[in-house]
């Protein structure tokens, strides 16, 4: 590759980790084209031609300032972007099929680019769902907490015995209630006391789990097989039972993760082909590291100001490439 090939930062403009990353590339002098998704196609312009003859897609890529040929890209780095917007002159249902063809030509023209990616987004999707996930860190060779997916509430009754009545629930999928306030709403883990459940179970599927002792939590985070731990250690109740709900009272740190669960990381990562996962695990007081989840497009940025983990560096590494 040549120095004068350029990286896609695609992402929210307002997005600390792609911007420590940026940073990182600017560093290297490696061009970067960072744009968002969402200006497209108001603010954005991509022609992109393909010939029988040609081993792939070329064009080019515009936002009025500044412009990148596709064939000349290196590297692409996804992280979140917002869907396309389209201008409020094209009324329903128009709108919707217009956004959602322009969402289809932005993500499958540049997932066809044969360069590295952090993650390619058809891969990051399917290594989102958190039930495959559990099935995928077994079989790499994780501890993994007993779990139920029900809507029956006996059911849930009956696998609170199973795990000496200690139990939590979460969402089976990630996201945040819009309940009209200017901040939206998280649905947090919480623990469940087995004699609260009820027929409203019914209502939806519900992501029952064992609570796990733990010592402290670790987020995991891997770029390119390297691998970057800092610890969580939740100093009330509800840090304890879910570290998001509490940030007032963490301490951070930073460990080593066991060569064994090293090992079987990269086997589950390799399972999806995917290059980042942000992990996050519970260390119990036998220091049995216990898998939760990974989060192929986790937020990092807060482990390397917290512990100076040089994660930035390590997208950069992979997204520059080879550099002789």
């Amino acid at each position: 590759m040549t120095a004068a090939r350029t990286v896609l930062v695609v992402a929210e403009r307002l997005d600390a980790s792609a911007d420590m990353v940026v940073d990182q590339l600017n560093q290297r002098g490696v061009p970067v084209m960072r744009f968002d998704s969402a200006d497209f196609p108001q603010r954005l312009a991509l022609t992109a031609d393909h010939r029988p003859t040609a081993g792939g897609w070329r064009g080019s890529l515009t936002d009025g300032c500044r412009s990148v040929r596709l064939e000349d890209v290196r590297a692409v780095y996804y992280r979140r972007p917002g869907r396309p917007r389209i201008a409020d002159t094209v009324a329903e249902p128009y709108a919707t099929w217009a956004q959602n063809q322009a969402d289809a030509a932005m993500l499958n023209v540049l997932s066809a680019l044969p360069v590295r990616w952090i993650n390619n987004p058809h891969h990051d999707r399917v290594a989102a769902h958190k039930p495959q996930q559990l099935v995928a860190a077994a079989g790499a060779g994780l501890r993994v907490p007993r779990s139920l997916i029900t809507n029956d509430p006996a059911e849930a009754r009956a696998f609170a015995g199973t795990v000496d009545n200690r139990l939590i629930c979460k969402p089976v999928l990630g996201g945040r209630l819009n309940t009209g306030a200017e901040r939206q709403l998280m649905v947090a883990t919480h623990r469940v006391n087995p004699s609260d459940i009820d027929d409203s179970v019914r209502l939806t599927a519900h992501y029952f789990q064992e609570d796990v002792p733990k010592k402290h939590e670790v987020r995991l985070v891997v770029v390119d097989g390297k691998l970057f731990a800092g610890t969580i250690i939740g100093t009330s109740e509800k840090a304890r039972t879910d570290w998001r709900t509490d940030y007032e009272n963490l301490e951070y740190g930073t460990t080593e993760a066991p060569a064994s669960v090293g090992a079987a990381v990269r086997r589950f990562m390799d399972l999806y082909g995917i290059v980042f996962g942000s992990f996050d695990f519970a260390v119990t007081p036998d220091d049995e590291w216990v898998f939760f989840e990974n989060n192929p497009a986790g937020t990092w940025s807060w482990v390397e100001n917290r512990t100076g983990l040089p994660i930035a560096a390590a997208h950069a590494d992979y997204l520059q490439g080879p550099t002789t």
